[in-house]
């Protein structure tokens, strides 16, 4: 069953999936005048408090999932670990957006770096690892300087093993979560990302490029427009609309870059969906990165994605940031943003905080650790990181 080419105004979006980025994409939604459908594993779920109707199960659950299907006009999601059997389920009577095959490629670190490849994307040097002999190969064609990851469910710095010498190797646990992916560690100057709407007439729109800096591999700091040349800018803009034609993408994607000693660009990995690192865009452009989703998953036009301010955005991460709140409150130029979450443990993501600047304005290191104020957690004498 096909929806219709434009979804109007009344029509009901269906969200698997109810974490912040659920929640942010049904508000979105709302001011389309879209009625928002989620489908979650759990009743108290941040999306939960904003959308009109939720329904719990399994993400596997057929039944559960055709009834939820029958109850909404088009299927979309808001992270990559749901079933894509359930999925499957899905496309038999609605139109899923991003597709299923997309989701798939994004799912399994192989599936995603061969399917790059194929694109013709330059990636960092990687092996995949299915047993221990697989990994003495990896060893021998990358050398003592690799990261392990596991091909699925990874995040924020999760299911990770650092080897950066013999001796890594050797403490490495004797049973490992196999399989996993080899990647060379590279030198690179900085990481960036693209978020590239597509919708469903194949036009493209990539929000500026954006900057990011890790703590704990865990995203701390996206700034908007990344401080790079224009030309390295246009760069990683036509990677991301490479990607997302090459994959036949419909909604938003992040696609997430390194920039090798040379000026390379390489990329790390995709997401199909909204994305941590553009939340700046809640602020700094009058249609966000998750109006541009919901826009491309309705099929309607797919606006300029400008921006009228520079941005920075900081994670509020686990228990120690959340007592920063009531200060973020009393502090002007701060747009606090929080997701609903009961619990603030070590680690999870409670919400953000952005910041903005008159276009062209965004400022170095001193002038953002003054801007941040107790939210800055860099050193703005350092200088040893490149922003």
């Amino acid at each position: 069953m096909r929806a219709a080419l434009s979804l109007r105004p009344g029509a009901t979006i269906g969200i698997i999936g109810g974490g912040q980025l659920g929640r942010m994409s049904a508000a979105a939604a709302a001011r389309l005048g879209f009625h928002v459908h989620v489908y979650a594993t759990h009743a108290d779920c941040p999306a939960s408090e904003v959308a009109r109707h939720v329904s719990i199960g399994a993400y596997d659950d057929a039944e559960a999932l055709r009834a939820f299907a029958s109850r909404v006009d088009v299927v979309t999601f808001e992270f990559e670990n749901v079933s894509a059997a359930g999925l499957a389920v899905l496309e038999e009577l609605r139109v899923v957006r991003p597709s299923r095959d997309i989701l798939e490629v994004s799912q399994d670190r192989i599936i995603e770096k061969t399917r790059l490849s194929e694109i013709g994307v330059a990636l960092a040097p990687w092996r995949p690892v299915r047993n221990r002999k697989e990994l003495d190969a990896a060893v021998e064609a990358l050398g003592h300087h690799l990261i392990l990851k596991t091909t699925r469910l990874g995040y924020d710095g999760k299911g990770q093993f650092r080897v950066l010498s013999a001796d890594d190797l050797t403490a490495l646990p004797a049973e490992l979560p196999y399989p996993l992916v080899a990647e060379g560690v590279i030198a690179f100057d900085r990481e960036l990302s693209v978020m590239v709407a597509r919708g469903t007439d194949g036009t493209t729109r990539c929000f500026d490029v954006t900057q990011n800096i890790h703590r704990n591999g865990i995203l701390d700091l996206s700034l908007a427009p990344a401080p790079i040349p224009s030309e390295l800018a246009d760069r990683a803009t036509r990677l991301a609309t490479r990607v997302a034609d090459g994959l036949g993408l419909v909604g938003i994607m992040g696609v997430e870059m390194f920039v090798d000693a040379e000026g390379a660009l390489l990329v790390n990995e995709i997401a199909p969906r909204p994305h941590n690192s553009a939340h700046w865009t809640m602020n700094a452009c009058l249609v966000d990165q998750f109006e541009m989703h919901i826009r491309a998953v309705a099929g309607l036009p797919l606006p300029p994605a400008t921006r009228h301010s520079d941005a920075a955005m900081k994670n509020l991460i686990g228990p120690d940031d959340m007592t920063l709140c009531d200060m973020i409150f009393r502090t002007p130029g701060q747009s606090l943003h929080l997701y609903g979450k009961a619990e603030a443990r070590p680690g999870r993501k409670m919400g953000h905080v952005n910041i903005i600047f008159p276009r062209g304005s965004l400022p170095g290191r001193v002038g953002l650790a003054a801007a941040l104020g107790p939210l800055a957690d860099f050193d703005p004498e350092d200088g040893s990181e490149n922003f």
